[in-house]
């Protein structure tokens, strides 16, 4: 059982300014939330990618490859790598880099993402949505499986016994995790491909996704993948203190966070009994002290056969001194209890 914590670098807005966080002094301090999550023994870092004002990190891979020079052994992974409207090749190029600046730490978890900016960003269409991302998943997983790559798509350039360069360290292979919300097609899709599972469960109860992973573990088999090696995460809101006026504040981080995103979505604002809600046994949120959230890991380790927690620690930018308590208490009391 793996334990990971992931971020997406969310900046607070400063009501008084008009202007979110400084970016620059965030990222600062995810670096140094890193370097203390591999002291403290985490098994992953997880960085999200965003195009937004409110998060700081559109290039995961190059906080990634920070982190590496600073860390020894946790593991460094995109979380998400929105590949719809990403290049295969400067993925593979990217992680296989960081994989050797790491010694072989480097991971990829690819995804749709939950949000559109980078699309026309980068000067993809929306009507490719679907089709976009299973390409550019064929031509990935086909680069970090061969050497020499001949392949042809509809929306990209083919390519014609080409070697892309450097190749990662284990034999030119990268961990590359399929992460998903709820659709079963893109369940499906990863236990046939075989690849690692990463759901996101961040509202409602964990029990409703238990025959969707289900599914997976049975279409995994079916498909005729090597069972022993089958690995299956979920990815929950994660927030740790022995404090609980610290968990009752965290509330107003968590509710600007939401509120903003949901108005944009057409969510009605968040309210103080979804968060005690979501914080019950059978609630989506991983946030209070550190024996109910070893207790919640648990139970989901029991219900789901997970072989990976990752902790989305960051939701509305706390500050970096709770943060740091955080990462402290969930790899010096969470992990031993779990483990």
């Amino acid at each position: 059982m793996e334990l990971g914590i992931g971020m997406f670098g969310d900046l607070a807005f400063d009501q008084t300014t008009g202007k979110y966080r400084n970016a620059g002094i965030k990222i600062r301090e995810i670096l140094e939330q890193v370097k203390l999550m591999d002291e403290v023994g985490i098994d992953v870092f997880a960085m999200g990618e965003h195009h937004r004002a409110d998060y700081a990190v559109s290039s995961p891979e190059i906080v990634l490859a920070a982190a590496a020079s600073i860390t020894k052994n946790i593991k460094l992974a995109s979380g998400v790598t929105v590949l719809s409207s990403s290049e295969p090749v400067k993925v593979y190029e990217d992680f296989s880099t960081l994989d050797l600046i790491s010694d072989g730490r480097a991971e990829i978890f690819v995804g749709r993402g939950s949000f559109i900016e980078s699309f026309p960003l980068y000067g993809y269409s929306l009507n490719d949505y679907e089709e976009l991302f299973d390409e550019k998943l064929e031509l990935l997983l086909k680069i970090n499986s061969e050497e020499n790559v001949s392949w042809s798509g509809k929306l990209r350039a083919p390519m014609q016994n080409q070697t892309v360069y450097p190749r990662a360290k284990n034999k030119g292979k990268l961990s590359i995790w399929r992460a998903v919300g709820g659709t079963p097609q893109s369940v499906l899709s990863a236990a046939q491909l075989g690849m690692p599972l990463v759901v996101a469960i961040i509202g409602g109860m964990p029990i409703q996704f238990k025959n969707l992973i289900e599914f997976y573990k049975q279409e995994y088999r079916k498909a005729g993948h090597d069972e022993a090696e089958m690995q299956i995460a979920i990815h929950s809101h994660t927030f740790v203190s022995d404090d609980q006026e610290v968990v009752d504040g965290y509330f107003h981080n968590y509710k600007s966070q939401m509120d903003r995103i949901g108005s944009s979505r057409g969510w009605s604002p968040y309210t103080k009994m979804q968060y005690e809600g979501g914080r019950g046994k059978d609630g989506a949120l991983f946030i209070g002290n550190a024996n109910e959230v070893a207790d919640k890991i648990n139970y989901m380790k029991d219900i789901f056969g997970i072989t990976r927690f990752i902790g989305h620690m960051d939701v509305g930018d706390p500050a970096n001194d709770m943060m740091m308590k955080s990462i402290e208490l969930f790899g010096e009391k969470i992990a031993p209890q779990v483990r």
